[in-house]
């Protein structure tokens, strides 16, 4: 149009023949002419051609003739706002969606190359960030809002600020929201098991923000999520895509998501005034179900539709177990094969004492791994609701050496028993070697010394030497010992003195004390 407008200025304006325009323009003779001829034929004269841009120009140059106009209105067009829905199913193209359209229009349709030619014409009517083609089910867009709202302690009046997570997927635009009291990995955490369960399933990636809570190395080609989410997105089966640093593009939809629920939710909350976390997230979920009921303004039904029909057939379940969150820490195994949690020690395997472990620790549970492969496990005891137990241990038999294992095993009941099983007087002797020290534990080394002569000397000996040790109060592992060595518990006993024929006089009895009639 810009030759035709400078055509009709050269004509009538400079008065030159065709000829001379023809040269001027590098064109034909004959289309000079026809330009001239079109204009003449639309009235169009020189001083209203020069207000007309290109486009206005044109239409008045070359109207639509009537056949066509006719042509035009036995089409009949496609709703390209379903169009628009139906492409962000898995695996639906445009050529499916022709051909669905062309079996159920009533009248003349589009061909293929045309409904394609006015759709993309349709979708550039919308916003820029409609234009990208989300899969149902794929993408979870997740980040914090930048807006935080006050939550006042009823006691102490402390006035501290909660943040507000939101996650927004991607196909149908369903959003969530919770408050949290910081942005802590945990905080992100527990927001995204909330939103998980809200949206009733997993999807296949979750796009985060670089936050450091989340991600350990942030970059722009090889970013590394961090131990804790990568856990968690192992745990629903999802992989993590976070964005590219200072690209809040990656993740527009969340973005466009933040600022829909800091002006639906936030701003209609400016006045209200909360005392704690689920007071305020009350109100959020409120007001929530308000904003994925609002109706789109560009495309057919709302939130909660185009998540029933897109999103929700398809998410994956979600696990039976919502995830624990753990945080890891490094140790070392002690000589005593513990390591310390929390002023609490749990034991591991003796073999790696010495050794590094990482140690994950849940409000539930302690376990410790090396180089990857779980070594032990315990009931976490060491929670600030039981301070009773901190500086205590916990210890699992199998975790220690054989020979600390049979040491344990002793008690001052099972020995008793076992030396009742021996005879009377072996269980007098134990007895007496229990209580004559001032803790038990101290008397077991001489009851395990007992138990040794009964192996070497056998059973009846030892009740018979123990017999005679009783006999002469000599109730002493070794007094037992020599008079097994010596055989003495083989020669019949002397008949016990009685008080009249004792002619000594008395003397205070005392273990160290034998006694004429030992030597008897």
């Amino acid at each position: 149009m810009r030759k035709v407008k400078e055509v009709l200025r050269l004509r009538y304006e400079c008065r030159l023949s065709l000829e001379a325009i023809a040269r001027v323009l590098s064109l034909s003779k004959g289309v000079v002419a026809k330009y001239i001829k079109l204009a003449s034929q639309a009235g169009l004269a020189w001083e209203e051609a020069q207000a007309l841009d290109e486009t206005a120009l044109s239409s008045r140059l070359k109207p639509p003739s009537e056949a066509s106009v006719v042509r035009a209105s036995q089409f009949m067009p496609p709703d390209y706002a379903w169009i628009h829905q139906e492409l962000k199913r898995k695996g639906v193209t445009l050529q499916l969606l022709w051909e669905e359209y062309c079996a159920q229009c009533p009248g003349r349709p589009y061909s293929y190359t045309s409904l394609c030619v006015h759709y993309r014409a349709w979708a550039k009517t919308l916003k820029r960030s409609m234009r990208q083609v989300h899969r149902a089910g794929e993408k979870l867009f997740v980040d914090y809002a930048g807006q935080t709202i006050a939550v006042s302690n009823p006691h102490t009046g402390e006035i501290r600020q909660a943040q507000l997570f939101v996650a927004v997927l991607g196909a149908s635009n369903y959003t969530f929201a919770i408050a949290t009291g910081t942005q802590t990995a945990a905080d992100w955490i527990n927001a995204h098991i909330q939103a998980l369960i809200y949206i009733g399933g997993c999807p296949e990636l979750i796009v985060c923000d670089n936050a450091r809570a989340l991600i350990a190395h942030p970059d722009r080609y090889e970013p590394q999520v961090g131990r804790l989410y990568a856990e968690f997105a192992a745990h629903y089966g999802c992989a993590v895509l976070p964005a590219r640093p200072y690209k809040p593009q990656d993740k527009g939809k969340v973005e466009v998501g933040v600022q829909i629920a800091e002006r639906w939710i936030l701003a209609r909350l400016r006045n209200r005034r909360f005392f704690s976390l689920p007071e305020l997230n009350h109100a959020i979920a409120t007001l929530l179900i308000d904003l994925n009921a609002r109706p789109f303004k560009k495309l057919p039904g709302n939130r909660i539709q185009a998540f029933e029909a897109i999103d929700r057939p398809v998410l994956r379940p979600l696990p039976l177990q919502p995830f624990e969150l753990a945080h890891w820490k490094k140790a070392r195994v002690s000589i005593d094969y513990h390591i310390e949690v929390d002023r609490h020690y749990y034991s591991v395997p003796h073999q790696w004492v010495g050794h590094e472990v990482e140690v994950r620790i849940t409000a539930g549970i302690i376990e410790c791994f090396h180089q990857g492969k779980r070594v032990a496990s315990h009931p976490n005891v060491a929670s600030h609701l039981i301070p009773s137990v901190n500086n205590h241990h916990t210890t699992l038999a199998e975790h220690m050496p054989k020979s600390h294992q049979a040491h344990r095993q002793w008690s001052p009941g099972r020995l008793l028993n076992w030396g009742e099983s021996i005879g009377e007087a072996t269980h007098q002797i134990v007895q007496h070697l229990l209580d004559s020290k001032p803790h038990p534990e101290m008397g077991y080394r001489s009851c395990l010394g007992l138990m040794q002569l009964s192996r070497t000397y056998g059973k009846e000996r030892l009740e018979a030497a123990c017999a005679r040790a009783a006999a002469l109060r000599a109730m002493t592992y070794k007094s037992v010992s020599n008079i097994l060595k010596s055989g003495l518990d083989r020669i019949e006993s002397s008949p016990p003195v009685t008080p009249a024929a004792q002619t000594e006089p008395r003397f205070t009895t005392h273990d160290n004390v034998r006694g004429p009639r030992y030597y008897h």
